[in-house]
């Protein structure tokens, strides 16, 4: 990395609104809802092929389980006083 690229990345991050491991909960949250929100026209996209409607269901389902186990711990995290 050149010196103007590692000057202009050293203040990168001395500013934090959380800690890094509840940013991390929220970042990957925003990620999940993301994707959740796009599967059900993903299965419609994939309208006659049954295979690939198992998939994306299978998919959203694991999604749906994640983004509650998310949502506990982000409870937990402000039930301790983080954020």
């Amino acid at each position: 990395m050149s010196l103007t690229a590692e000057k202009q990345m050293e203040e990168i991050g001395k500013t934090a609104g959380s800690e890094h491991h509840d940013y991390d909960l929220i970042h990957e949250l925003s990620i999940r809802l993301n994707f959740l929100w796009r599967c059900d026209q993903y299965i419609a996209n994939a309208d006659g092929k049954p295979n690939l409607q198992s998939m994306w269901r299978d998919l959203k389902r694991q999604e749906q389980d994640n983004i509650r186990r998310i949502k506990q711990h982000v409870i937990d995290e402000v039930s301790q006083g983080c954020f």
